[in-house]
């Protein structure tokens, strides 16, 4: 009888530790979906600013026949950019590719500054409805991306969180939940959006 008892305790502490595994591996799977899910938000709004940034380069490449290397460095940063956009699409939950990705919009946003401040010499270029609407949706979209990127910061951080307090920790490393990267503009003087007037 004594046998039997013994036997039963250690069947329910079993039983159990298995319904808290499950459940830790439910919630972090859960948590996992939805820092994906606010980075596929991110992706959304940076291709859209991907996109605007050619019709500003036609915009002012007319007005600023003389600045090529200015309007090329901004091609080549949205070019890197997207590369890194689209590694870190393919999995948001990886590292590198997250600090990758901050680099690269790093760079976009340096590039796009130094192209606006080209800009504010050309009186004509600053009173074309086109540059006019461009930098409206350009300022939007930053807004959006900025927000975006907020709901990102916010989902890691409960994933962050959540692995890595106990009970989760111990089943966190065994189950493959790794380290979610923050999205953080790297250089302090870029954490404000690029002022973009007209």
């Amino acid at each position: 009888m004594e046998n039997h008892m013994t036997l039963i305790i250690i069947l329910g502490i079993v039983a159990v530790v298995v319904v808290a595994a499950i459940g830790i591996y439910n919630t972090l799977v859960l948590l996992r979906n939805r820092f994906k899910n606010a980075f596929a938000q991110i992706d959304v709004q940076l291709k859209r600013r991907y996109d605007l940034i050619p019709n500003l380069v036609e915009a002012v490449k007319g007005y600023m026949a003389h600045e090529r290397e200015t309007l090329e460095a901004v091609v080549k940063a949205r070019g890197v950019a997207m590369g890194a956009a689209s590694a870190a699409s393919a999995n948001p939950a990886d590292p590198a590719a997250i600090s990758a990705l901050s680099g690269a919009e790093s760079a976009l946003k340096g590039a796009m500054a130094r192209l606006m401040v080209v800009v504010e010499r050309y009186p004509d270029l600053k009173a074309n409805q086109n540059m006019m609407a461009l930098q409206e949706e350009l300022t939007s979209t930053e807004n959006k991306v900025s927000f975006a990127r907020q709901a990102y910061n916010d989902a890691v951080m409960v994933y962050n969180t959540k692995r890595e307090t106990f009970p989760s920790n111990l089943f966190a490393g065994v189950f493959g939940f790794t380290e979610a990267k923050l999205f953080e503009i790297l250089d302090a003087a870029e954490r404000e959006a690029p002022k973009v007037k007209f």
